[in-house]
């Protein structure tokens, strides 16, 4: 395989959780070595979250084992003098330095963003917060309920009987993390032009409202108040969940030619001659009798066949899957998504599966290349990890006065 893209890039995360860790889980999996400094004793608080009481008590909980494989872990006080120095000399040689605290925090530890500038004029320092590190809201904190609401998100889940609904996941974390990965990358990628370190404000609200595309552009160009469709899709129709004879199924008829060989897939081409249906616009406005015709027509075969006919004549379905179903498809072994990983402890002989990213390269995944890192498991080592991080940086610090010498 290929030298992965971000290999030879030197992360430390200072991040706790889910929104920091997730982005540097991405940088990880993209080649860059990851130092996780977490609090002694404690550590990040993910370690301690899932639905194992064992593995909580161990501190290795399922939120922990799910974005942090490949990472080393050390353990630093940031009050303590000793540890302070170690980590001021790990910053000057370090390229990416990432953090969610509140904004603030890090700055009253004495390492705000002038003293990172000073001990390294090249670092990319990442800031994640809710909200930004400025503005009125910037102090107020912040977990992905609390975006998940303020973005407008949850006013849009679930029907009118039942929002604000709660998204399933934590996806303002992840889109969180997913845009400060993304805001690292392009500054690790514009060093090619200009070698001088940056500071990335992250802001998990906006990341979201970004994220939010089309309600937010319609109502921002309209005026329309976006409103909870349930399982239905606003912008067309046919397209949502369908019965069927067995359960449901997700069909996505967006286009004209869709719904016209929808209409002869289901054995309704009569549906084609209703004025009531003609257009996207009259369908849109006819939704609920277009669905009860649809739905009749459906219960006549169980979801998995009518999945593999409308698929096979190009109409966009699919059956709705739980979670186990998913991570057992086809599809995601055949591209080798999940990665299996013997345990952290080297007292226990279990494995684990963890998940990788969204892409191939080359035609080959990035799969973690170790196990979650226990707390502190790799303290001892970090004598030899400052001098080899020394070494690494020698070549950019010689030639930072000419960018085309410096390593994007």
């Amino acid at each position: 395989m290929r030298e992965r893209p971000l290999t030879g890039i030197r992360v430390l995360d200072l991040t706790n959780v889910l929104a920091g860790p997730y982005c540097s889980y991405q940088l990880m999996l993209l080649g860059a070595e990851v130092v996780k400094i977490e609090t002694p004793g404690r550590g990040d608080l993910a370690r301690h979250l899932g639905t194992d009481p064992a593995l909580n008590e161990a501190g290795i909980g399922a939120s922990f084992l799910a974005q942090n494989g490949g990472k080393r872990s050390v353990e630093f006080n940031l009050k303590d003098s000793d540890d302070r120095a170690t980590f001021a000399e790990l910053v000057r040689v370090a390229d990416v330095l990432v953090e969610n605290f509140r904004p603030g925090v890090l700055a009253r530890l004495g390492f705000g963003w002038p003293q990172l500038q000073e001990l390294n004029p090249s670092l990319i320092y990442c800031a994640i917060s809710g909200f930004g590190q400025t503005g009125p809201l910037s102090q107020m904190p912040a977990y992905d309920q609390v975006i998940q609401g303020m973005s407008g998100m949850m006013s849009i889940t679930g029907t009118e009987q039942t929002v604000p609904q709660r998204v399933g996941f934590p996806v303002c974390d992840t889109v969180g993390g997913l845009t400060a990965a993304l805001a690292i990358v392009a500054a690790i990628a514009g060093r090619r032009n200009d070698p001088a370190g940056c500071f990335l404000d992250v802001s998990m609200l906006e990341a979201s409202v970004s994220a939010m595309g089309w309600p937010v552009s319609n109502y921002l160009t309209t005026g329309v108040v976006p409103r909870p469709m349930g399982d239905q899709n606003a912008t067309a129709a046919p397209s949502g969940t369908f019965g069927t004879a067995d359960g449901p199924l997700n069909i996505a008829a967006n286009q004209q030619q869709q719904f016209e060989t929808l209409c002869h897939v289901v054995g309704r081409p009569d549906l084609l001659a209703d004025a009531r249906f003609a257009d996207r616009e009259r369908r849109l406005l006819h939704r609920e009798e277009l669905n009860r015709e649809l739905n009749t027509a459906l219960a006549a075969r169980p979801a998995v066949e009518w999945e593999g006919l409308l698929a096979a004549a190009g109409v966009p379905a699919a059956r709705i899957l739980s979670v186990p179903e998913s991570v057992d498809l086809d599809q995601l072994a055949y591209r080798d998504f999940f990665a299996t990983l013997p345990f952290p402890s080297s007292a226990d002989s279990a494995a684990l599966r963890v998940s990788g990213n969204g892409f191939l390269v080359d035609g080959q995944r990035m799969h973690p290349t170790e196990p979650p890192p226990i707390l502190g498991q790799h303290n001892g080592e970090l004598p030899e990890l400052l001098l080899r991080w020394k070494a690494a940086s020698e070549p950019a610090a010689a030639g930072a006065g000419d960018p085309a010498e410096v390593a994007p």
